[in-house]
Parts: C-alpha cells; sequence; structure tokens
C-alpha cells in the first residue's frame, strides 16, 4: 500500500474512519479494563503540554520587537494580578489594570487627545504559547485586509497577566471606538495554543460579555489567520455601521467554502452509509 492510500476501514468499527479526521480521543482501543500504554501516554502528554501553556513566562519583550521592527509602537501594562498564581486564583485582578499602569495611560492618553478609531490589546490570558506563535501573524494578516478602511489606531497594548475584560479599561482611557483583545485561550488537551479575539464596540468598563464578539480557535490546526481576520473585518464594518457589538451583532460575513451543502448532503453520514433514494 503506498502512502498516498488509506487504510482499509473496518466495517465492524466504522469509528477508526472518524479518528483519522480528528484529535479528538475517540476509538483509543483497550487492554482489558484499561486503555492502552499508548494512549494513556498520549494522554499525560497532551495534560503535561496544557499545563506548561498555562504557566510560560509572557514574552513581551519578543513581541514588543518584532511589532517594532514592522513600524509599529507598543505599550507594555500590568493588570492587578502582581503574579501568575495571583492571576490563576483571582480572576478578578487580571481584569484591570494595575495602579501603575492605569497612570501610564492616562499620561499616554493626555499626550495623544482624540481618541482612535481602534486599540488591539495583546495579552497572555491562559496560553501565552498561543500569543507567542500567532500574534504576529495574524496582525500581519489583518492591517493587509483593513489598510482600506483609514482606521486611526492606538500602539498595540500588551498587558501580562491580564483576562478579557482589562480591555474595556484601556479602551475607555485611551478614548477607543473599537477594541480588539488577543489573548492566549485555555488550553485544551489537543490544543495548547489556541488564540481567542475579543471584539468590543465602545469599550467601558463594566461591560459584560454580552457586548462582546468572540472568535476561537486561531492557530494552525483550527481557524486561519486569513479567515479570522475576515471575520473580525466584518463585524468591525458592522459595528461602526449599526454602533453596537456583541449579542445584538451576528456574524454573517460571507466566506468561500470547499464544498456546498448540497454536496455534503450527498455524502451521508459515515457511520449509516450514503443515503438511500
Amino acid at each position: 500500500m503506498s502512502l498516498m492510500e488509506k487504510p482499509p476501514v473496518d466495517p465492524q468499527n466504522p469509528w477508526l474512519e472518524l479518528r483519522r479526521l480528528t484529535p479528538a480521543r475517540i476509538a483509543l482501543g483497550r487492554t482489558g479494563t484499561s486503555l492502552p500504554t499508548r494512549a494513556q501516554l498520549d494522554f499525560q502528554f497532551a495534560h503535561a503540554q496544557a499545563r506548561d501553556a498555562v504557566h510560560l513566562p509572557f514574552d513581551h519583550s519578543g513581541i514588543s520587537a518584532q511589532l517594532s521592527e514592522r513600524g509599529r509602537e507598543s505599550l507594555l501594562l500590568h493588570s492587578a494580578a502582581v503574579d501568575r498564581n495571583s492571576y490563576l486564583q483571582r480572576p478578578d485582578l487580571g481584569r484591570k489594570l494595575s495602579d501603575a499602569s492605569a497612570q501610564c495611560l492616562r499620561e499616554y492618553a493626555a499626550a495623544h487627545p482624540g481618541g482612535v478609531d481602534l486599540a488591539i490589546v495583546v495579552a497572555d490570558g491562559l496560553s501565552a504559547l498561543a500569543v507567542h506563535r500567532h500574534t504576529l501573524p495574524f496582525l500581519t494578516r489583518l492591517e493587509e485586509q483593513m489598510s482600506a478602511d483609514g482606521w486611526s489606531m492606538a500602539p498595540v497594548v500588551l498587558v501580562e497577566q491580564g483576562r478579557v475584560a482589562v480591555g474595556d479599561e484601556i479602551g475607555e482611557l485611551l478614548g477607543a471606538r473599537m477594541l480588539v483583545m488577543l489573548i492566549g485561550e485555555r488550553p485544551g488537551l489537543s490544543s495548547p495554543d489556541s488564540l481567542g479575539l475579543y471584539f468590543t464596540y465602545n469599550p467601558k468598563v463594566g461591560l459584560t460579555d454580552a457586548y462582546r464578539n468572540c472568535i476561537s480557535n486561531v492557530r494552525l490546526e483550527g481557524l486561519s489567520y486569513g479567515m479570522a481576520a475576515h471575520r473580525l473585518l466584518y463585524l468591525m464594518r458592522e459595528a461602526c455601521r449599526r454602533q453596537l457589538s456583541g449579542v445584538s451583532l451576528k456574524d454573517e460575513a460571507q466566506v468561500q467554502t470547499l464544498e456546498s451543502d448540497a454536496d455534503a448532503d450527498m455524502k451521508g453520514n459515515f457511520l449509516l452509509g450514503p443515503p438511500t433514494t
């Protein structure tokens, strides 16, 4: 059998065909009443990767240097969580800036009055690994697609020990009409590097998640940079037109699919076989 040929599917176990198409832990087999050793070791390795992603230090200086090479200014801020343990045990502290960072941002805003159309915030969240891997490639695609809109932008704000809601305070202090938060999502056992995007129109302290739009799982094995940028640009343009975001703003971006719904219907369910006439 050549490497390009599909292995035969066991007709008694059609789940094996699905296993080839997903990283989900299905059809693992068994040894007696237990998992096989290979499956157990794979689970332990994935769990270790997830733990490492949570505790990996935020390399804000590296991201700042890369932004500088692209001609983008950045500001480094810190949440009220003084260290990683405080961040994990006190989620509320990650949702607001430290006093020193808030004062720093007020001084910047005073020196640059008038506000901006867009503020981009990058926070480590629960996976600095995701931020390290995907921030610069995603921002490159986003800026390519939004170059014609002419929006004024604040420096990219880097927040250490930050959670999603800290962006509301940043956006309010900067006088930003729109805010996009890039943050490391909680690692899963097959996705330790998933990047989340949170968009808010007219950000201000006290907003709930109902006022935000989320685009999740931005990574090489998930939602592509180009597709994520396309969906985010749709939300941003619609938000400017309708002056709102969150549950009242649905993601109805038109994207080209690999196959039509009709084609998918013709294939039928892999467990039940092709549709009958």
